[in-house]
């Protein structure tokens, strides 16, 4: 109890102690003109209240991730607390930031385009397609996650596949309207459910006694039941994404860059989204080692539904709350990747316009780059969900890895404190290359010999950052 007590507190400082240096480090000015203001279109820019900003981005961001993942990842055990609690504070957190606060510098610009200012041109290029697509898979992958959900709900009468269609005509609406017609009024809803799931469970953890492991030295180890297959460094840190850090992220922050009226909101938008994220992955690493009685029944319970998370999430939720309270944290469950995905799609529709400079306000625009991008969607969703899930997480911390040296170019350019972002950059490009040439997937090589490739690919980026630093100051 006591770890877990001392991660939520150490989150909360981060938000109010870190996140004040990070946006001292920027530079945020209450007096500059926001997109927002600038720039209104009534479809993707438009000023929104602080509050619905904040409960969008929270959304946006808390898909499958901080739940799914964080149930996956308490198979390790209580390390786990550990990459939640530093890398939503020094990592995700600084990550979403300054993707954000940059696109409003840069007038609400996709986040390829900032990659590009920042990495240059056949960078944007490469990552123009490869966001496109990861943006997809993520849409692909909130479709089928939810509805698997909402198929244990109803085995008897209602299919996987009809909940399939059913969340794909929300996107298609959610993605095509001015973002304050959908977006704007029911996320509020979903925020109050998600969050309400988030207390609930915590509140009925301790009435009912159950007790969560503590992180010592003792147990600073690899509790997974495959633990040669899965070791934690890079396969936990892979798991764990939308929890810790996400390269989605950068792509949703842009959606709020383009609604936010005061640069100095960005601290509470961006970085305090990615903190409230951490502590409801927080709570549900927590829940997974404690509600089946630790992490080696935890891990029983995975194998025996082939790592289906969603089944445990059901069962937790209509345990610990009820019916009526179970119903409204299954809400929130299914709300969450929901409102991912669609706003997913939409994130998609606007890089490809941003790329052929495509004015969105007309309807039959909007229908000409989301078509195709549907029809992928639904494609997709045909494909295997372990499949899809393995790609998503790797190419999601992938970009999050590219995204995290371009604020560092950007920080040694202005001439601000760039080892904010370097040293996540270095550890984030170690994890995606010898997850990349260890995992089954990837290369299929040696652990030993992957990791030692990983810390080679960070020395090389730290070489090519510290060269183009001091070429480019000449």
């Amino acid at each position: 109890m006591i770890t877990f007590f001392i991660s939520i507190v150490a989150l909360v400082l981060g938000y109010v102690f870190y996140g004040k240096l990070v946006e001292r480090i920027f530079s945020a000015d209450q007096n500059r003109e926001t997109p927002a203001i600038s720039m209104n279109d009534g479809v993707d820019y438009m000023p929104l209240p602080k509050w619905k900003t904040f409960l969008i981005q929270f959304l946006n961001i808390a898909g499958l991730g901080p739940i799914f993942g964080a149930v996956a990842g308490a198979m390790w055990g209580p390390v786990a607390f550990l990459w939640i609690v530093l890398g939503s504070i020094f990592a995700g957190a600084v990550h979403d930031y300054f993707s954000g606060m940059l696109s409003v510098k840069h007038k609400g610009l996709s986040i390829p385009e900032i990659v590009g200012i920042y990495l240059g041109v056949g960078t944007k290029q490469f990552m123009r397609g490869f966001t496109v697509l990861l943006m997809v898979i993520v849409g692909a992958v909130f479709i089928m996650g939810p509805a698997k959900i909402l198929e244990s709900l109803t085995p008897e009468t209602l299919t996987m596949n009809f909940w399939v269609w059913v969340v794909f005509i929300y996107y298609v609406f959610a993605t095509m309207l001015p973002i304050d017609k959908i977006i704007g009024k029911i996320y509020p809803l979903f925020g109050f459910a998600l969050l309400f799931m988030a207390v609930g469970l915590t509140i009925a953890l301790f009435v009912e006694g159950y007790r969560i492991p503590e992180l010592t030295l003792n147990n600073l180890t690899n509790f997974h039941n495959q633990s040669e297959k899965f070791p934690i460094f890079p396969m936990m840190f892979i798991t764990i994404a939308c929890g810790a850090i996400s390269g989605f992220h950068s792509t949703q922050s842009p959606l709020m860059a383009r609604c936010i009226t005061n640069e100095k909101q960005g601290r509470g938008v961006f970085y305090g989204a990615m903190i409230t994220e951490g502590i409801v992955a927080l709570i549900w690493a927590a829940i997974g080692m404690a509600f089946y009685g630790g992490v080696g029944p935890l891990n029983e319970v995975m194998i025996a539904n082939k790592g289906n998370a969603a089944f445990l999430v059901n069962e937790i939720s209509n345990s610990l709350l009820g019916k009526f309270g179970g119903a409204l944290a299954i809400l929130g469950v299914v709300a969450a990747p929901i409102t991912s995905g669609d706003t997913a799609f939409r994130s998609a529709r606007l890089i490809v316009a941003d790329f052929l400079k495509y004015k969105q306000g007309p309807i039959k625009n909007r229908l000409l780059i989301s078509i195709p991008l549907f029809a992928l969607g639904y494609y997709l969703t045909t494909i295997d969900f372990a499949v899809v899930w393995r790609y998503f997480a790797w190419s999601n911390q992938t970009l999050a890895m590219v995204v995290l040296w371009a604020i560092t170019v950007y920080l040694a350019n202005e001439k601000k404190l760039y080892w904010i972002t370097l040293i996540p950059a270095l550890f984030m490009t170690a994890v995606i290359t010898s997850y990349l040439f260890f995992a089954p997937e990837g290369f299929g090589l040696q652990l030993a010999l992957s990791v030692e490739i990983g810390v080679f690919a960070s020395v090389v980026g730290l070489g090519l950052f510290y060269y183009k630093k001091i070429f480019h100051s000449k």
